[in-house]
């Protein structure tokens, strides 16, 4: 008993804990650095592996609200707001929510993306005097007290504004697909900037679910790998098979301690003397009648000690109610086979049956 007390947390954090805690936390990039500073902003969606490990020109940061960010040489830097693998795609939005002041001044040189789609829009201003329709919504966070800023991709709605609005620069914003407003629009200061990039290309590895990397350090030639969550489904069927095992040797431990403790022994040792009982023939009548109250009354009375130990197989459990016996209590025992049990629970029972309920022997009534 003591042994397995000392082995069943031991085994429970072999089996159950150390493999649960490789299992949960895949590292996704090469370099265990980078795997390990950007694993909480994974947590939230962005899922970051090669080339995004440090590569230059690739590189991640988690900010302190678990968000993840890339710094582009020329522009800046910008929120991750998804990252599309296949089709080697990134989407980016602006941190400030004000995305139309980083077109004015965005530029992708020194970085290993481009635009896929180029949309040309057309900032400009107008004076607060200048009468504007109410469908032409302004941008608000380029806006002033004592001016109004709009952009459009109608470059003739634009020009139609002079000379009572001034344009300020006309800029080709990186779009999903192309498109172009009828008017001023609003859409432009919260979309996405989708940018891809050519090199290194992992599209072949992306597209038969391998994971892509160098094929060495001194080289920038890329090859395919084995697909982590290979390895990780077969991390998990090894951690389902141990835990299979190791919860049906705990099964066994516990069923043996049962089966060794005391209460299972009596129980037991109750059962075994009563199949060893020579059977009565049926042409015996038993007695179904129950016992008058004074020859219950003239069996025995136990008090308990300390010990709460009785003579013979009697254990510290009563067979009727199955609860165990506490000190100082009374106990009433069968003279004929010496069997005690609780008063309450023998009487009740005697009235009845009229026998033994461990070894049915069939008790005489005081008057015969």
């Amino acid at each position: 008993m003591t042994l397995s007390k000392q082995f069943f947390p031991l085994l429970f954090l072999f089996l159950f804990i150390f493999p649960l805690q490789h299992a949960t936390n895949p590292k996704t990039c090469s370099s265990s650095f980078w795997g390990s500073l950007l694993n909480k902003c994974e947590r939230f969606g962005v899922s970051i592996r090669f080339p995004f490990c440090g590569h230059a020109g690739f590189s991640l940061h988690c900010t302190n609200f678990n968000k993840t960010v890339i710094e582009l040489p020329m522009s800046g830097t910008f929120l991750v707001h998804r990252i599309n693998y296949l089709k080697q795609q990134i989407s980016l939005k602006d941190p400030q929510g004000c995305m139309v002041k980083r077109l004015l001044s965005f530029n992708t040189s020194g970085s290993p993306f481009s635009p896929r789609f180029n949309v040309y829009y057309t900032f400009l201003t107008c004076r607060k005097e200048v009468l504007m329709p109410s469908w032409y919504p302004p941008i608000h966070c380029l806006s002033n007290s004592t001016s109004s800023f709009f952009a459009t991709s109608n470059l003739t709605l634009a020009n139609s504004m002079l000379p009572s609005c001034q344009i300020v620069k006309r800029v080709a914003v990186p779009v999903n697909v192309p498109f172009e407003d009828n008017g001023f629009s609003t859409v432009i200061n919260v979309l996405d900037l989708l940018l891809e990039w050519s090199s290194p290309n992992c599209s072949g590895c992306e597209k038969h679910s391998l994971r892509c990397g160098f094929k060495n350090k001194a080289s920038l030639e890329v090859k395919c790998f084995d697909d982590e969550s290979g390895h990780l489904s077969a991390s998990l069927v090894l951690i389902i098979a141990l835990c299979t095992i190791g919860g049906f040797s705990i099964f066994v431990c516990i069923a043996m301690s049962v089966y060794h403790s005391e209460r299972f022994i009596f129980h037991r040792s109750a059962a075994v003397a009563t199949r060893a009982l020579p059977q009565q023939p049926r042409r015996v009548l038993v007695t179904t009648t129950g016992l008058d109250q004074s020859t219950i009354e003239s069996y025995k009375k136990v008090k308990l000690g300390e010990s709460r130990r009785l003579p013979g197989t009697n254990g510290i459990i009563c067979p009727i109610c199955l609860s165990e016996y506490a000190k100082t209590e009374t106990l009433r025992c069968i003279p004929e086979c010496d069997h005690c049990f609780h008063v309450e629970c023998i009487d009740v029972w005697l009235k009845i049956h009229g026998s033994c309920p461990i070894c049915r022997k069939t008790l005489m009534l005081s008057t015969l």
